[in-house]
Parts: C-alpha cells; sequence; structure tokens
C-alpha cells in the first residue's frame, strides 16, 4: 500500500496513457516516438549532433571520390593502358628523366609513348590549377577538341590552351596572355577534353613548362599504349618489366591507378579520420542523451518491468530509441552533407580539379554509420537500464 501510495501518480500517469489508444496499437516505436518527442529540444540537439559527422563523411570522402572519378575518366578519355611514375611521389609524383621514355619505348608491348609533366600551380587569378606540359605530337592531344581558335603551331609557339572550366575560372579568353610562373603566354584555343581534369586545366608543350617551371628535361608521367588485342597478362608483364629495369618508377595499368596511388590512398585515409573526430563526438552526444533520458525513466522503467516487461524488452526499448536518433542523425547528415558538396564544387579552389562525387553507395554507408553510432551509443545506457530492479525503482 505505501508503495502503491508513494507512485501512484507514476502508475495512473502509465494507466491513462495506456488507455488514451488501442491496446494493439501501444507498440514498441509508438513508446519510442513518444519518449524522444518528450524532450524535443534535447533530441534535436542529439539529431543535429549525430548529423554533423555524417555530413563530414558525405563531405570529405565525396570530395575524394570526386577527384577519383575524375582521374579514371580523364585516363579513359585519353586512351592510356600504362602509366609509368616516380613510386615515391603522392598525388603527383616527382619528376625524373624524361630520356627514360625513350628506353621504355624500346621495350617489347609498347607501341606508343609520351611524356607528361604536371603541377598544381597558383596563375594569376586561380589559387590552384593544373598546368599540364605535354610532349609535342604525342597522343595525349589527340582527344582536345578544339571549342575557340586553334592548338599551338608547334612545340616552340609560346601558347597555350585552355580547358572550356580553366578559361572560365581564369576569365581568359583567345587573344589574352597567362602568366605561369615568371613566364608569359598567348592563349591560342579553349579546348574540350571531356573530362573534368582536363577541362579544368591549362595545357601547353612539355618543353615550354619545363622552361617555366625549372624542370628542363625532367617529367613526372610516361603514358604508353600497347598494342591492340595486348591481354592484361601481356600488360602486367610490360609493367614488371618497367620496374625492374627502372628502379624508383612504378608501373600500373591505368585501371589500377587510382587504387594503387599512395598520394590517394593518403588522401582518403586523412578524410576517414578526420570524419571519425565527428562521429566520436555524436557517439558521445547519443548516449549522454540515452544515459539521461534513462535516469529521467527510472519510474516509468520500473512499472514496465512490474507489469512483466522482461530485461531484453528494456534493452531493445532504448537501443530502439539510439537507433531512431542514428537514423533521423543520419538522414539530416546526408543532406547536409550534400549541400556542402554543393557549395565546395562551385569554390575556385575546386572547380576544375575535381567534381564532388555523392554515390548511392556513399549515402547508404553513411546512413548505415549513422544506424551504429547510434546503437553503439545506446549499448551502455541499455545495460543500465536493464540492472534497475523493479521495487528499487519504484521507490527511486
Amino acid at each position: 500500500m505505501k508503495m502503491q501510495a508513494m507512485n501512484g501518480g507514476n502508475f495512473q500517469t502509465c494507466l491513462a496513457r495506456s488507455e488514451a489508444v488501442p491496446r494493439q496499437a501501444v507498440t514498441f516505436l509508438t513508446i519510442v516516438f513518444r519518449d524522444l518527442w518528450r524532450r524535443p529540444l534535447r533530441t534535436a540537439l542529439t539529431i543535429v549532433g549525430i548529423a554533423i559527422g555524417i555530413a563530414a563523411v558525405i563531405a570529405l570522402v565525396g570530395m575524394a571520390a570526386g577527384y577519383e572519378k575524375g582521374i579514371v575518366k580523364q585516363l579513359d578519355v585519353i586512351g592510356i593502358d600504362v602509366i609509368v611514375s616516380n613510386m615515391e611521389g603522392g598525388l603527383l609524383p616527382k619528376a625524373f628523366d624524361e630520356s627514360i621514355a625513350g628506353k621504355i619505348a624500346a621495350l617489347p608491348d609498347v607501341a606508343e609513348v609520351t611524356t607528361v609533366l604536371m603541377q598544381m600551380l597558383s596563375v594569376e587569378a586561380a589559387p590552384m590549377i593544373m598546368v599540364s606540359g605535354r610532349a609535342w605530337g604525342g597522343f595525349t592531344w589527340e582527344k582536345l577538341e578544339v571549342v575557340e581558335g586553334r592548338l599551338p603551331i608547334d612545340r616552340a609557339e609560346a601558347a597555350v590552351v585552355l580547358g572550356t572550366m580553366a578559361a572560365e575560372m581564369l576569365g581568359k579568353k583567345v587573344g589574352d596572355t597567362i602568366q605561369i610562373e615568371t613566364e608569359e603566354f598567348a592563349v591560342v584555343g579553349i579546348v574540350d577534353g571531356h573530362s573534368l581534369v582536363e577541362n579544368g586545366a591549362v595545357i601547353l608543350s612539355l618543353p615550354l613548362f619545363q622552361q617555366a617551371s625549372g624542370y628542363e628535361g625532367r617529367v613526372n608521367f610516361v603514358d604508353i599504349r600497347v598494342p591492340a588485342g595486348a591481354n592484361r597478362e601481356r600488360i602486367e608483364a610490360l609493367c614488371r618489366t618497367i620496374e625492374e629495369n627502372f628502379e624508383g618508377l612504378r608501373a600500373v595499368r591505368s585501371s589500377e591507378v587510382v587504387g594503387t596511388s599512395q598520394g590517394f590512398k593518403i588522401a582518403k585515409a586523412m578524410s576517414w579520420s578526420t570524419s571519425l573526430l565527428a562521429i566520436i563526438v555524436g557517439i558521445f552526444g547519443v548516449m549522454n542523451t540515452m544515459l539521461m533520458t534513462v535516469f529521467e525513466r527510472t519510474h516509468e522503467i520500473g512499472i514496465l518491468l512490474a507489469l512483466g516487461w522482461k530485461k531484453r524488452m528494456i534493452v531493445g526499448l532504448i537501443l530502439c530509441e539510439a537507433a531512431v536518433l542514428g537514423v533521423l542523425g543520419g538522414i539530416l547528415g546526408v543532406l547536409l552533407g550534400a549541400a556542402t558538396l554543393a557549395i565546395l564544387g562551385t569554390l575556385p579552389e575546386v572547380r576544375g580539379l575535381l567534381e564532388p562525387d555523392l554515390s548511392w553507395g556513399l549515402i547508404v554507408q553513411a546512413v548505415l554509420i549513422a544506424v551504429g553510432v547510434g546503437i553503439a551509443s545506446g549499448l551502455y545506457p541499455a545495460w543500465r537500464g536493464s540492472r534497475l530492479s523493479p521495487s528499487v525503482a519504484l521507490q527511486g
């Protein structure tokens, strides 16, 4: 009787709630959403905390994926089969002696060879833009479709062509001049390279760029085409031959460039590790919310246990609430991340270098991470709630 008197208000409240709707409608989800809505501000802040971590995943991983996708498309458009570079390099490998290209050209299963020197430079109004010096007459010029003007007359003409996006970023048109390092060049053409990386680049003949950048006689890529019909085994054998004969160089099939590049691996690792910090903050936020919920609902949990609920049902209830927070935070995080990617894609520092990529795979992955964050955060509060004794809970 004493216990009933002490907890009569809570018990009557529970009965009133159960009588307000048909008994069969009082389901797990009914209780879950009712309890989350009980503290709307706290719930909203918790969801935002999860969403920030998920938005970081979407934005950072989406940027890295976009850069990888752009590189793969560029190589496919140009028609490169094998790429040779300095294995010590990052996103843009270190330069090496261009005379190596002639020795590679003499190897079996090599149909064409061309050399490229690529650098990320600050050029006039663009804080960072790709500048590509290409061996004159090489096949890397073939897929450039002239939109305005023309291509350079020869390797010695002090001229550049701009990708369509690079021209827009730099505010240049045919007939203007452009300064690269200390040298000035005429803009003689605007070209469509049929890929984001190509369209965001400044392109000129290799000797001119070597002189302007101080890399005379050096390149950082040797691009190879193999004979038509060469199968994967022959191409891989060629790659092994190059690596065995030229110390310090790495030869990979173009389809494997992104997956084997140390620079890409580092960029991806950094994007995930940075996102992980935001996710950890979200985990503690959800855990704090769920613990406070358990403490505030001690009486209610005691009543549920007294009415016959099993401890596993209490655990399931709290984990379900945490999972719902994760789902809602994940959905909001995807929306925030998508908006962030859209904004980043318009920045001068990003345009022409990469096109942020938001795939369905990344979206699903992000939402699953959010649900995992919610469930992981609810494990300890769920355990605490299940350990409550009905008599102690009703007396508390």
